[in-house]
């Protein structure tokens, strides 16, 4: 049989495609095999490596990143379909000398254990203040006419879709908490 080894990892042309699109601000753009996620592609091609492989397939949350604005779970995104879109991970959320207020408050309330998950969390955070500053509802919301309170009960329904195997939570509700009440 003819044919290259299985374990060369050169990509054939006919199965690659030009990926142009922004990562946290920077204009980047590469030539990708067609089935790499997104997540490897920040990882492996950009060395971004907040982003966490956790369960690679969707369910804890810890490769979250911020694409358009919206939370995504990277692990389950070909890199192909961000062409012309934008990317933001855990590595833009903060200039380069200090951290963001969400950051901060992590540290403060003592929002990580291992850290694994952080970035994650940390993605997911501040695209659910995102929205609740647009007035998006979950399903929690008690009035949907009424400005959303963040009680515990909200933050945590609405952070559900991210793990913590440390058990965290009550310290990244609260920091999340607080930085909500100082925006």
């Amino acid at each position: 049989m003819q044919g290259r080894p299985d374990s060369e990892t050169t990509t054939d042309e006919r199965h690659s495609s030009l990926v142009t699109f922004a990562v946290n601000g920077e204009h980047r753009q590469l030539t990708l095999d067609n089935r790499t996620t997104l997540l490897d592609a920040l990882r492996e091609r950009l060395g971004l490596i907040g982003a966490k492989k956790g369960c690679d397939h969707g369910q804890c949350g810890s490769c979250t990143v911020l694409l358009d604005g919206r939370r995504a779970k990277s692990c389950l995104i070909f890199a192909v379909t961000v062409d012309g879109r934008s990317v933001l991970s855990v590595e833009g959320l903060a200039g380069p000398d200090e951290l963001s207020p969400l950051q901060a408050a992590f540290v403060a309330h003592d929002a990580f254990q291992c850290g694994y998950c952080t970035p994650g969390q940390l993605c997911s955070a501040r695209a659910m203040l995102d929205e609740v500053a647009q007035g998006w509802p979950s399903a929690v919301t008690d009035d949907l006419t009424a400005p959303i309170e963040l009680t515990d009960a909200e933050i945590r329904e609405r952070m559900a879709g991210n793990l913590c195997r440390c058990a965290a939570y009550p310290h990244i509700v609260a920091a999340v908490r607080e930085t909500a009440a100082a925006t």
